[in-house]
């Protein structure tokens, strides 16, 4: 597997990772404490949807390009728009030509006294993240892998935040790592937020996963200590591509689960390939 960002920049798992991203920065706007945005696996920031890597698969022509072409209920439409601001903030002219990753993102939502730590270690992705984020005073870009970086940044000063983990899935052992990483730093900072997305290919893994991550947050938990959200926009098979991601959110803001019930069911048909997608929203079970 290799879900390197630049080449999905803007297809389906961007839009639902990114929606969700979204609301949860909201949600910790409306406390005026600071608080710390961590992204284990920044990427490059932004994204050329005109380029050769973006362009290989074209999956932003079925995702981002789809979405803001979509009329949403009024129920539906003001939860989303600040997404769509977002990605509209990086494409003054219209055309979509930029696609913002979740490092800018995140940094579009941070108040005077928030802060981003992104974690890159590929030198080419590294440097144009630099470049994406110069001499901005509330962001820093760390040369350090994201599995290290994991318990090595929390708890932050702050007490508050999210810690977005997006591998690349491009080792075997990956999801393995996932958990474990998770593990590490939810010991050392139980009541921040955690975004965790994963591809599904196999149902094993991900439901292995899940049960992981569940039985760590506490078989005793209260309902909605973690969500899990899988999206798919097509049947899986062998030959084709991505076609089914998923989430795992840790201590989700009490108001995310309801938007998502709202958001989820308008997403279907505009992203769906051949026909309506489908999610499922669950608590998962240790």
């Amino acid at each position: 597997m290799n879900y390197r960002h630049a080449f999905h920049a803007g297809g389906f798992a961007d839009v639902i990772k990114h929606i969700v991203l979204v609301r949860m920065l909201t949600y910790l706007q409306d406390k005026p404490a600071a608080f710390r945005v961590i992204d284990t696996h920044a990427g490059a920031g932004v994204y050329d949807l005109t380029g050769d890597e973006a362009g290989r698969g074209g999956e932003w022509l079925t995702g981002i390009a789809r979405l803001m072409q979509a009329r949403f209920s009024e129920n539906a439409a003001p939860l989303v728009q600040p997404y769509l601001d977002i990605v509209r903030a990086f494409n003054p002219q219209r055309d979509l030509q930029a696609y913002p990753g979740s490092p800018l993102i995140a940094r579009a939502l941070l108040r005077p006294q928030d802060r981003l730590t992104a974690c890159e270690v590929e030198p080419k992705a590294r440097k144009r993240l630099i470049d994406a984020l110069r001499r901005d005073t509330q962001a820093r870009v760390v040369d350090l892998d994201g599995w290290m970086a994991l318990p090595a940044f929390v708890p932050p000063k702050e007490r508050r935040g999210l810690v977005l983990i997006d591998p690349p899935f491009e080792a075997k052992d990956e999801f393995e790592r996932l958990a474990a990483g998770f593990a590490q730093a939810f010991a050392k900072w139980p009541t921040g937020s955690y975004l965790l997305w994963y591809p599904v290919k196999s149902r094993r893994a991900t439901d292995g996963l899940a049960r992981q991550v569940a039985e760590i947050t506490g078989a005793g938990a209260p309902p909605g200590k973690c969500l899990r959200l899988e999206f798919s926009v097509a049947p899986q098979s062998a030959a084709a591509g991505l076609q089914s991601a998923g989430l795992l959110i840790v201590n989700p803001p009490w108001t995310l689960a309801g938007e998502l019930r709202a958001i989820l069911p308008e997403l279907e048909k505009p992203l769906g390939q051949g026909g309506a997608g489908r999610f499922r929203l669950e608590t998962p079970k240790a």
